[in-house]
């Protein structure tokens, strides 16, 4: 008799999970139900901005895999629209409910992987039924807000609401759309995931292309008329208003793990151990944005919800699940943003993630340029490097820059990773041409000049 898997969750880790089983696993040996409560399948949520600003030019760019590729290709039942809504470990049923047919659906499972993401943080204020006020966290929430600044009579104003990755991406979006834009964050920096010093050339470059940024200051309300909202409302008084988004983070979407007894961790995503497993639960599996992850560097438990992560988490997980064996090593949190023409990357840990994690540290903020200096194009680089005293592991980097900045995040990665010192990194042997870099690397700079900070800092003692 063909065992049961149930997957709840359809987007990047619940259906890596399936499609791995599934290769893995022959169909008359295994029965793969997924519930999403949404319209869509393994979509990129990172795409929605571009999508909204219109580079992007179509909402299917964004989907990797629709229900019917996975029903049809990997014998995937997908039940979209479908939200579950009760796990009972005991009896091994999952109770689902019919957002479209109002209907309760019970299925039984022989194994369970639970991929129900994140959900966005949502102040007591955004819960309203004043049109024009959107979360973006999901396709669905795009489509929501294309969808409305589509067909109102031209909408003028926009607050963002958050700093983070969604708020400054959102913000572009906006203003790219010619509405008038005001990102709002109660922080007294956008982009908390670098250092200030690095986030204030963040806040330089969407102020120069018209981004209104109001820092240190917290929504607390909004104001509406005719079921409308009109504005925002602060201590400093009230921001016009037309639309409103929401980008205040998210949280591990575990309150459905945490009633079955799944165990939940400090940061609040659910306990896995590394093959994606739920310790003491027999045949349950978590993975994605609900999961806390190990960070390589400081040794802590982290939440970090990024895409490539659940997928990865997923994988391993469908593999495990059909009979292989993989393990999920953790994280460095590397990421990379575009903002406006500024292309921001980070790996490791900032300055207060090496503080709470107990490090002493000298960090170092090096300028150079993108190509070799008398090549046309060749653009102002930025890059903060975080290393161990005494030892000189690199502990964080971060690269501010326009173009060819990023992806140089990548190399920074790979020392971090395989946790090298500053000094090593000053010999590696990276590419070299006038179109693409100086004879040394903005990456070597940086490196040279964190070494000398930590011979700097011997010699004191």
């Amino acid at each position: 008799m063909a065992q049961r898997l149930i997957v709840v969750g359809g987007d990047a880790a619940g259906m890596a999970a399936a499609s791995q089983a599934r290769r893995r696993r022959g169909r008359a040996d295994l029965e793969i139900v997924a519930f999403e409560r949404g319209h869509f399948t393994s979509y990129s949520a990172c795409g929605i901005p571009y999508w909204i600003s219109g580079v992007v030019p179509g909402r299917d760019q964004l989907i990797a895999r629709d229900p019917a590729t996975f029903r049809e290709s990997f014998d995937v039942d997908v039940r979209l629209r479908h939200e579950v809504t009760g796990i009972d470990l005991d009896r091994r049923e999952v109770v689902a409910r019919d957002l479209d047919g109002d209907r309760e659906v019970r299925e039984g499972f022989d194994t369970l992987v639970y991929a129900a993401g994140a959900v966005p943080v949502t102040p007591s204020f955004a819960r309203t039924d004043a049109m024009g006020v959107f979360g973006m966290q999901t396709l669905d929430d795009g489509e929501a807000l294309r969808d409305w600044l589509e067909s109102e009579p031209r909408p003028r104003h926009a607050v963002v609401v958050g700093g983070g990755y969604i708020g400054v991406e959102m913000a572009e979006a906006l203003i790219q759309r010619g509405l008038v834009v005001t990102l709002v964050e109660r922080a007294d920096q956008p982009m908390s995931t670098v250092d200030a010093d690095m986030a204030e050339l963040v806040a330089e470059a969407m102020r120069g292309v018209g981004i209104t940024i109001r820092t240190g200051l917290a929504v607390t309300g909004l104001q509406e008329r005719d079921g409308r909202v009109t504005a925002v409302v602060t201590a400093e008084g009230p921001i016009p208003a037309d639309v409103v988004v929401l980008g205040l983070g998210v949280r591990p979407n575990t309150a459905l793990a945490e009633a079955a007894g799944l165990p939940l961790g400090p940061t609040g995503g659910i306990r896995v151990d590394r093959r994606m497993r739920v310790p003491g639960m027999p045949d349950v599996w978590a993975a994605g944005d609900c999961v806390e992850s190990l960070h390589r560097v400081s040794g802590m438990p982290v939440h970090v919800p990024l895409g490539t992560h659940a997928n990865k988490q997923g994988r391993i997980a469908g593999i495990n699940i059909g009979g292989g064996y993989a393990t999920f090593p953790g994280v460095i949190g590397t990421a990379v943003t575009k903002v406006c023409d500024l292309e921001v990357g980070r790996t490791g840990l900032r300055e207060r993630d090496a503080t709470a994690a107990g490090f002493e540290f000298v960090s170092v903020v090096a300028e150079s340029t993108s190509r070799a200096g008398y090549y046309p194009g060749a653009r102002p680089m930025t890059v903060k490097l975080i290393a161990e005293r005494t030892s000189g592991r690199l502990l964080g980097a971060q690269i501010v820059g326009r173009s060819e900045a990023a992806k140089r995040i990548d190399t920074l990665a790979v020392a971090l990773w395989n946790g090298m010192t500053v000094d090593e990194m000053t010999a590696l042997d990276l590419g070299y041409a006038p179109p693409y870099a100086p004879v040394w690397d903005p990456v070597l700079v940086a490196a040279r000049k964190a070494v000398d900070a930590l011979s700097a800092t011997t010699n004191r003692r």
